[in-house]
């Protein structure tokens, strides 16, 4: 126990450190656009294997994807106004969306699609739970003591999945094992996991970590890991889901200028990489560690997914 709680100091202190250093070698610095990569990331088999059983291929699904986007007049104002809301390029939202629907899933013919798939969720009951025991019971045990009080929802849901990295996973304490997987895979979608969540593909951890800076900008009800149903639904929603989708670029955007000092908002395939990995606070602060002990700029690199966006940019960006 003493080992593990080493381990998360060491770890706030390097986040700390690194939004406090502000050495002038460090002074923030706008991550160029492009790819660092000259050649595609390798695709995850998981993702090739689901796209291959549904008989297609990634530049069918990209097309799909795109000529919704290009055709559907509705689906675009909102993501222009949503993105107005959050302070960001419409291009992030865009990459987002392009991304999930080409690597993911596969996207629908029309907005209104995605209207009926979140009513069908409707009226159905729900619960965030692994092997019988609600997260809302989990989140109770000592191990999560050291996150009470935490200011916000996106700080507070941080800090339980810290813990659940550092004292659960793959671990078995008070003679209960638990799975080596993402906190967001076992308690948070156990029953539907490789199931669609609505247009942005959002995870519902995901939901509740922004709950708060989607209600303050956008007005919605705050959600609760004790309503399962209200969650789903937002992240089904696709007015609602566009926010939670805008709200975690701006989130990913505001870690890496607070905590790496680097503006990533001109760089749309970076966004759409944070988008699809998550989080983006332990990663800005790797990063600025590395940069800190290297003393040399090390600049952050897309993946597969955000590879593809920078790659067909110029092609997306005409949507707008």
């Amino acid at each position: 126990m003493g080992t593990l709680i080493v381990r998360r100091l060491l770890t706030s202190l390097l986040i700390a450190a690194a939004v406090l250093t502000t050495a002038p070698a460090f002074a923030m610095q706008v991550v160029p656009p492009g790819n660092r990569h000259a050649e595609q990331p390798d695709v995850p088999g998981a993702s090739v294997r689901r796209t291959k059983g549904t008989k297609t291929s990634f530049d069918r699904k990209y097309e799909k994807v795109r000529d919704l986007l290009a055709s559907d007049h509705e689906l675009m104002g909102k993501i222009k106004k949503i993105s107005a809301a959050y302070g960001i390029d419409p291009i992030h939202v865009i990459g987002a969306i392009v991304g999930e629907h080409t690597y993911n899933v596969d996207a629908y013919d029309r907005l209104q699609s995605y209207y009926v798939k979140a009513a069908s969720y409707a009226g159905e009951s729900f619960r965030f739970a692994y092997n019988g025991e609600d997260v809302d019971d989990f989140i109770k045990r000592p191990q999560f003591a050291e996150c009470n009080g935490k200011g916000d929802s996106y700080t507070l849901w941080s800090c339980r999945e810290d813990i659940w990295e550092n004292d659960f996973r793959g671990k078995t304490v008070d003679g209960k094992s638990f799975p080596n997987n993402r906190f967001s895979a076992v308690f948070f979608q156990p029953c539907y996991a490789g199931q669609t969540f609505g247009l942005g593909q959002i995870n519902p951890l995901t939901a509740l970590m922004l709950s708060d800076l989607v209600s303050k900008v956008s007005g919605y009800g705050k959600l609760s890991e004790k309503d399962a149903g209200s969650v789903y639904k937002a992240i089904m929603e696709p007015d609602v889901s566009l926010a939670f989708v805008a709200a975690s670029i701006r989130r990913s955007i505001d870690d890496y200028k607070q905590i790496a000092d680097m503006d990533i908002s001109r760089n749309p395939g970076l966004t759409a990489t944070l988008y699809n990995v998550g989080n983006s606070r332990q990663r800005a602060a790797a990063l600025a560690a590395k940069n800190q002990a290297s003393g040399e700029t090390v600049w952050p690199e897309e993946n597969y997914y955000g590879w593809l966006v920078n790659d067909k940019l110029d092609e997306l960006e005409r949507l707008l």
